[in-house]
């Protein structure tokens, strides 16, 4: 392993989506950067290249993985280097023989969307899903898991804290159990527009970023300090190449450098790269992508 070089990394399957989530980019169809799928080629190329330092893969930035159809493909690979791997999804594609391809993966973590313990609920944020398909893919991927006699993925039931579903907290935590899900986590939702107040931000300050003042506006929780460690330990990789610096930069803004047309080891210690870190420990503040940026927005449950 090779002193200086990050120890996790997150890589796009895709950034196409079959949901349109009102926060989200590919929900929004709002990129501004080209849409498409990881290719297996590069993807094994860039692993080549970096798994003897990596300990961490994460296969998600924008998009629902399981639409690139070499996905779990791609999990395998990387697992057979060593590497712990995790995923992201709304696990409307988890049907039986993805479930099933899915443990012989040796995917480590398999965390589960499930903003709602009623399609009602469900649908006020995940638009366009169904939350039925999301309670079978479960059923689906712990089944497999059991007849396939393995201990992974490890299955996290993700909840963004909303206002729609602030009060099925304790519902979730329910259905997990009822299901055989081995985690919950609630996360705190980013929004776009929080500044005058926003319908999606929800009571409990508990499970918000954002607080409210005085004079009726909305601001931060949590203070936006001059450092971030994700600067010198991780990373995000477009499918298209493009390494840019964390997973706020959705639409990929502050290109670092392009694993297409370079080594990673190159451009990690770059002069643009290293000029980054510095404008992040000069002032954070005036960075876009940090704005609304807020480290420990999970809550285990």
């Amino acid at each position: 392993m090779s002193i200086g070089f990050p120890i996790s990394m997150a890589i796009e399957p895709t950034t196409s989506c079959n949901l349109r989530c009102p926060e989200c980019p590919s929900g929004l169809r709002q990129f501004t950067r080209p849409i498409g799928m990881l290719e297996p080629s590069f993807f094994k190329k860039t692993i080549d290249e970096v798994y003897q330092e990596l300990i961490y893969l994460t296969f998600y930035f924008q998009g629902e993985p399981y639409l690139n159809p070499n996905f779990l493909d791609m999990v395998r690979y990387a697992s057979d280097k060593g590497i712990y791997t995790s995923t992201s999804t709304n696990a409307h594609y988890l049907n039986k023989d993805q479930a099933k391809k899915t443990v012989e993966s040796k995917l480590d973590r398999l965390i589960i969307s499930i903003d709602g313990t009623t399609q009602e609920t469900y649908e006020q944020y995940r638009i366009g899903g169904q939350l039925q398909k999301v309670i079978e893919g479960t059923k689906n991927i712990i089944e497999a898991k059991r007849e396939l006699k393995s201990n992974t993925p490890h299955i996290v039931f993700q909840f963004l804290v909303v206002k729609p579903n602030e009060h099925q907290l304790e519902d979730v935590k329910k259905l997990a159990h009822d299901l055989g899900v081995d985690e919950v986590v609630f996360k705190t939702a980013q929004v776009y527009d929080f500044e005058k107040g926003n319908p999606l931000i929800p009571d409990n300050i508990k499970y918000s970023r954002y607080k409210k003042n005085a004079n009726g506006t909305y601001s931060i929780k949590n203070k936006l300090l001059n450092q971030c460690w994700r600067m010198w330990s991780s990373c995000v990789v477009t499918w298209d190449g493009a390494v840019v610096p964390c997973c706020f930069d959705k639409d990929a803004k502050h290109q670092l450098g392009d694993l297409k047309t370079q080594s990673f080891k190159e451009l990690w210690k770059s002069y643009k790269y290293l000029g980054f870190r510095q404008s992040i420990l000069k002032s954070r503040q005036e960075i876009d992508i940090c704005k609304n940026c807020s480290e420990g927005t999970k809550v285990w449950a």
